[in-house]
């Protein structure tokens, strides 16, 4: 029960929810840079939202399976394709025993999420499967795919009736809600800080008016932004403290870093402001050169777009409960 990596692709990695729990010790998070896309693709597969995804950067690999699978696809539009013929994202699909799973041209977003059902079999580091690949450990040898790697599943469907499987799932109607699915906003919103107050009234002015394009520099850590300097009242020494996904720190040169998955597990550079984490994914499927704007949100109209989330998903959940009993059936 193994896929085989043909071609790696730019940065493929797995990831999951994240490594909670030991930031006191130095350890960052990490996990998907995009949870909802990761969420979404497990979802799709029949697993549960903590399982392992394989998150797929810009270009991505070229994979045989070895055993027959259900996979899925969620966030970025990487053009999909089994054995040369192009498959959708956000459908469970039936893969079987020698196919090849390749990518094509970028259409939107950088980060794709591949799913299969009942998981990869992959050693849990700190209660977690995620790649942290400045540290070297978790997820498969602690690094991006290689040549050659032999990727292990945790099951595996039974070569008989995958054809009826198949027709099931292609008849299958489900439906996305807006808010579970990959989005564009043209503004991204943003909650105050306990530090905002340390910054001028121009600076944050700034942030909310003017456009701010993703640096070259940007990855996993941290999104580097270019645009006009935010500056404080005046300079100040801040104790470090624990860092969050999606903190807007703005170091001594004025360009503001949006932390990002495997962000350091404390900082001192002070927070003009915090992506609303219903945006933050958004973030994760920008590029070097695209554009940012920011507008300004109430932490209750915050929580109340988290709530409107999990709404959707455990509505989705719910829609896909026959099909996941299904799949269990079919399991071996």
């Amino acid at each position: 029960m193994t896929i085989t990596v043909i071609k790696p692709g730019m940065l493929s990695s797995f990831q999951d929810m994240g490594r909670h729990g030991a930031q006191h010790l130095g350890i960052p998070v990490s996990g998907a840079m995009d949870t909802r896309a990761h969420r979404l693709a497990n979802a799709l597969a029949g697993n549960a939202a903590q399982e392992a995804t394989l998150e797929i950067t810009l270009t991505g690999p070229v994979l045989r399976f070895e055993t027959p699978a259900c996979m899925a696809l969620a966030g970025a539009l990487l053009s999909p394709a089994i054995n040369g013929e192009p498959i959708p994202n956000n459908r469970p699909l039936i893969i079987r025993k020698g196919d090849i799973l390749s990518f094509g041209v970028r259409q939107a977003g950088a980060r794709a999420y591949l799913a299969v059902h009942g998981g990869y079999d992959l050693p849990p580091v700190m209660g977690s499967r995620s790649t942290f690949l400045g540290g070297g450990f978790g997820g498969l040898h602690g690094r991006a795919l290689r040549k050659g790697d032999v990727i292990p599943l945790l099951s595996a469907l039974p070569e008989g009736g995958l054809d009826s499987l198949a027709r099931t799932l292609n008849d299958m109607r489900i439906y996305l809600p807006a808010i579970v699915g990959f989005a564009s906003r043209e503004t991204l919103r943003l909650l105050r800080s306990h530090h905002t107050p340390l910054f001028t009234e121009q600076s944050l002015k700034t942030l909310l008016s003017t456009p701010f394009r993703i640096s070259p520099h940007s990855e996993r850590m941290g999104y580097r932004l270019q645009g006009p300097r935010l500056s404080m009242h005046e300079p100040a020494q801040l104790l470090s403290e624990p860092t969050s996904f999606g903190s807007i720190q703005v170091p001594a040169d004025g360009n503001p870093i949006i932390l990002m998955a495997d962000r350091q597990s404390t900082g001192g550079y002070p927070k003009i402001a915090h992506v609303a984490a219903i945006d933050v994914p958004q973030v994760a499927q920008g590029l070097p050169g695209d554009t940012l704007r920011f507008r300004e949100i109430s932490l209750e109209e915050a929580q109340s777009e988290d709530v409107r989330r999990e709404q959707a998903f455990a509505r989705l959940d719910q829609e896909l409960g026959g099909f996941h009993d299904l799949l269990r059936t079919a399991t071996t």
